[in-house]
């Protein structure tokens, strides 16, 4: 049977020669289909000072539907509202993921906003991909002790339809990973290798944003918190992050997420880490239920544009894109960041079934 695999297409954008916007890197871009049919990106642009903006950019394709390169359309968004800048006049606008949701008839994109109190995520919808109106940080109700909206927060997506909470109401989906304290890698890398996992702190989280009767948005805080998935592999032991948006296949939603391990040849002087690609999925009707994830990562680094950069050893996921447009619905393109420097594109099959048994998943979590 066909497993989930990546194959590399080619590195489809890089920074540009004399841009000042993109003169530390371009990378982990949203990746949506506009209202034309046609295929746009929303990269990283790294200026100086690792000050970040979210351009907008169309791709181009080759005869044999396989992307190949950019069209540079400007800037989405920049920092400007307050959560989004820093008192030593940096900040930043970063890694954006774009959901079409239909019910809603919006554009929403999830970003980090990089402000005075650190990393959180932010949300701004669009009609036509070109206008986007911010909405604000993203706001939680308190899940047992645990209080998200004094948390940094990333690699938040959203569900491109509306699901229903577990306690039964229409809802916007979030998948999100809190970065609470000793859980990021480089922390986590300090630890004892058979350190216990603290399940509520590391790991990917599903929230609930409740829609009124009438599927509109109202002044609400995303609730119902989740806890998805925690690290389970070798490969992913130090770290997983929620990666592309959920895409709905026959299989269910597949989420093709990150997971970050320490290199063999990491010492302690010189810490040396792997971000690398895996492929999850989650029940269509259920979603806080995952019935399956790779036991082994779908694309790790390997090329130089992947090994060497601003950060090594990294390939970060956040676009998707199914190739309905060339009449093949079970061909994925996953768009993801280069060692925090370029951006590449892959593709996979969707294969016809899952396997019948599935040990990386732990049940009863």
């Amino acid at each position: 049977m066909i497993t989930f695999q990546l194959e590399r297409i080619c590195t489809i954008m890089e920074p540009e020669a004399g841009n000042d916007l993109e003169v530390e890197g371009v990378l982990n871009p949203a990746a949506t289909r506009g209202p034309d049919g046609e295929l746009y990106l929303f990269p990283r642009l790294v200026a100086k000072n690792n000050y970040s903006r979210i351009g907008i950019a169309r791709v181009k394709f080759n005869d044999a539907g396989d992307p190949i390169g950019v069209e540079r359309l400007g800037v989405a968004l920049e920092p400007e509202a307050e959560y989004e800048k820093r008192p030593d006049g940096g900040g930043g606008c970063e890694d954006p993921r774009v959901t079409y949701v239909e019910t809603l008839e919006h554009y929403f994109m999830t970003y980090t906003a990089f402000g005075p109190n650190g990393p959180r995520i932010a949300v701004a919808r669009s009609k036509d991909l070109l206008n986007w109106e911010r909405l604000g940080l993203v706001k939680y109700k308190v899940y047992k002790d645990i209080d998200f909206n004094g948390v940094d927060n990333k690699d938040a997506s959203i569900f491109p339809e509306i699901i229903m909470s577990p306690k039964g109401h229409p809802s916007i989906g979030m998948l999100h990973r809190p970065l609470f304290s000793g859980s990021r890698p480089e922390e986590t890398v300090e630890c004892e290798k058979c350190r216990e996992i603290d399940t509520h702190k590391e790991s990917i989280w599903i929230s609930y944003y409740n829609l009124g009767e009438d599927l509109t948005i109202e002044y609400a805080k995303f609730t119902s918190n989740h806890r998805l998935a925690i690290p389970q592999k070798d490969w992913e032991n130090l770290k997983i992050g929620a990666g592309a948006p959920p895409l709905l296949t026959k299989l269910g939603w597949l989420v093709v997420y990150h997971g970050v391990h320490e290199l063999p040849d990491s010492t302690e002087a010189h810490r040396k880490l792997c971000y690398s690609a895996g492929a999850m999925i989650l029940s269509e009707k259920n979603p806080q239920n995952v019935i399956y994830r790779s036991a082994k990562p779908i694309l790790t680094p390997e090329l130089p544009e992947e090994t060497i950069g601003t950060i090594a050893n990294v390939v970060f996921p956040t676009g998707i894109d199914r190739r309905d447009d060339i009449g093949q619905p079970n061909r994925i393109d996953v768009y993801y960041g280069m060692a925090d420097n370029r951006i590449g594109v892959a593709k996979m099959q969707i294969p016809d079934e899952l396997p019948k048994s599935n040990p990386s998943v732990i049940v009863g979590k």
